[in-house]
């Protein structure tokens, strides 16, 4: 990877994370694993603007909690944001990277609200960020698993706009 290139790392929360991370970043995809289990991120191809795109699963685990996944976006070595996904239907951003899991409740969670209501057995959202010129939208996907919650995510750039 070039030195300047952008890119994103995943971040384990080994107390709310298990499964198969995946993610695309400018046509590059990569696979890490925490540990054996059901995929929870599977990537579909990135197009240009795609920072996230694919499928991602918030499963019940066996202490009946529902998984996360955090991703950390970081630009020439600079944490840019995090990306919380899960657990079920709660989805946050915050500003900068820190180790410590933010409670999504916080104030600091740049999406409002941040979890994802369902109406008739269907859930979606669409959150605009122009603080940091992000577009990030999650449709509940449905899947045959019923103690997990199939998502299609995409988080992507806004073009800036100049004055």
């Amino acid at each position: 990877m070039n030195k300047g290139m952008d890119r994103v790392r995943v971040r384990r929360c080994s107390w709310l994370v298990s499964g198969l991370a995946g993610l695309c970043f400018g046509g590059v995809c990569s696979v890490r694993v925490a540990r054996a289990a059901e995929p929870q991120f599977l990537p579909f191809p990135s197009s240009k603007g795609h920072i996230l795109e694919g499928n991602w699963q918030s499963c019940q685990e066996a202490d009946g909690r529902y998984s996360e996944r955090v991703y950390d976006h970081i630009v020439n070595g600079v944490g840019q944001f995090e990306v919380h996904m899960g657990p079920r239907r709660e989805f946050a951003i915050f500003r900068g990277i820190q180790d410590a899991h933010r409670p999504h409740d916080s104030p600091a969670n740049l999406l409002k609200p941040y979890n994802v209501e369902m109406e008739n057995n269907r859930a979606k959202a669409r959150w605009e960020i122009p603080s940091l010129h992000l577009v990030f939208s999650v449709t509940l996907a449905g899947g045959s698993r019923t103690d997990c919650e199939s998502w299609y995510i995409l988080l992507e750039t806004v073009e800036k706009t100049s004055q």
